[in-house]
């Protein structure tokens, strides 16, 4: 198989500074593959501009960077499903090709047999 994903999908689909993700060789789980539920976002409570003080501050800017965190890895992780369906459509597709190769050497090898067996008898 000589399947070579494109570099630009292997770099969205890791993550700097770890190893590059090989969608030959990653194995998703039943888990990782099963879709997540919608979740119903909570009403917006406007906060009053007097009560905006820096333990708001504070909690506000953690949010936005877990928010950031979790966006980033869910977009990861769709990368990296993308790439490995993409691998393995391909070897999908070289391995019909190879059992359409085996069927017709199989095919031959039956007619040569049937035409031995034609000629000196049943074996």
């Amino acid at each position: 198989m000589t399947f070579e994903p494109d570099p630009a999908d292997l770099a969205l689909s890791s993550i700097p500074g770890h190893e590059t993700f090989d969608p030959r060789r990653h194995r998703f789980s039943e888990e990782e593959l099963k879709p997540q539920p919608i979740m119903k976002k909570a009403r917006k409570i406007q906060v009053p501009e007097d009560q905006k003080d820096e333990k708001y501050w504070s909690r506000r800017y953690k949010n936005n960077e877990a928010a950031k965190r979790s966006r980033d890895a869910r977009r990861l992780k769709e990368n990296q499903i993308s790439v490995r369906a993409a691998f393995l459509e391909k070897e999908n597709a070289l391995l019909r090709q190879e059992v359409v190769a085996v069927r017709q050497e199989l095919s031959h090898y039956r007619a040569v047999l049937s035409r031995y067996q034609a000629q000196h008898g049943a074996l």
